[in-house]
């Protein structure tokens, strides 16, 4: 399989350029584990899109979990030899625990994730990242639940999808209809603001962003998307749901407690403006893209907000 995939590779492979040598306005984290049948395929796909839709630095970070198959070497491979490509190794399995690392790292103005298999279109880059990287919003996210989604997948995912998502509404009031869609981006500031406060590093990771954004009164936007479920998904759906009501308890305990919001947002960021007065909230220049940079859907209709609080302030 391994011989195989580094084929692929090297069958799209242009000549080895130099690596970047300052920060990318962008950073796409791909999570993986043993993920040697799919992965070159996938990051070629990525890059040359990115590529396509924007004309600035990006970088496409794996994040490999401790895969024990050919995907480190595979990996290896590709981000010697092409362009904006990382490799970052992380020797304990967890999609969290890759996001937290590789984001932690992140020198990017915008971070952002999607699943190895690509379930979702590429076609919806733009709306997903444009608003973001003009410095409006705070985290924007793909919704496979939202009115206008297209979605392709067997029945019992379909209403353990919906299921969950049910509960989140009812057990902690979420305001975002899907939470595990794995097709995500986020400001870094917002990101770092975060991550001290999410505990989960497996797959409640996201649910637990979403909703300590939520709770902080961070803007989450959600775009419907088109999704197409992957045959080869290796997720144990029991485990996962034991583990998600396990979560969803701790979040219900962490916000009778207080502990579910941050201590002071301008303190957690890296400072942008030396004459911001402490405290201030933290907003990026309103950089200016070759296309306009409002937060549309694929479809042109604007995509959907969840919240209207302003960044930063705190929920009664």
């Amino acid at each position: 399989m391994t011989t195989l995939a580094t084929h692929t590779a090297e069958s799209h492979r242009p000549a080895r350029r130099p690596a970047l040598t300052f920060p990318p306005r962008l950073e796409v984290v791909i999570p993986v584990h043993n993920e040697e049948r799919s992965l070159a395929d996938s990051v070629i796909r990525l890059r040359d899109r990115l590529a396509l839709e924007f004309d600035f630095p990006f970088r496409v970070t794996i994040a490999d979990n401790a895969s024990s198959d050919g995907t480190a070497a595979l990996a290896r491979s590709l981000a010697r030899d092409l362009t904006s490509v990382h490799y970052l190794r992380i020797e304990q399995k967890g999609r969290g625990r890759a996001l937290r690392a590789a984001w932690s790292a992140s020198d990017a103005e915008v971070v952002a994730y999607m699943d190895v298999d690509l379930s979702t279109d590429l076609a919806h880059l733009p709306a997903l990242l444009e608003a973001l990287l003009a410095g409006r919003g705070d985290i924007v996210i793909g919704s496979r639940l939202a009115r206008g989604a297209q979605v392709t997948r067997g029945i019992k995912r379909e209403l353990l999808s919906r299921s969950y998502n049910a509960l989140l509404r009812m057990a902690l009031g979420a305001g975002f209809s899907d939470a595990q869609c794995g097709f995500k981006a986020a400001r870094s500031e917002v990101v770092r603001a975060l991550l001290p406060l999410i505990e989960d590093d497996s797959w409640f990771f996201d649910t637990e962003l979403l909703y300590l954004a939520q709770r902080n009164a961070f803007s989450i936007r959600e775009i419907p998307v088109r999704w197409v479920e992957d045959p080869d998904s290796r997720v144990d759906i029991v485990r996962t749901a034991i583990d998600d009501l396990k979560g969803i308890a701790r979040l219900q305990r962490r916000t009778r407690d207080g502990r579910d919001r941050i201590s002071s947002f301008a303190d957690t960021v890296r400072p942008q403006d030396p004459t911001r007065a402490p405290g201030a909230s933290v907003r990026p220049p309103d950089y200016r893209r070759r296309r306009d940079a409002h937060p549309t859907r694929s479809d042109g209709r604007a995509a959907r907000r969840v919240g209207a609080q302003p960044t930063g302030q705190g929920l009664p």
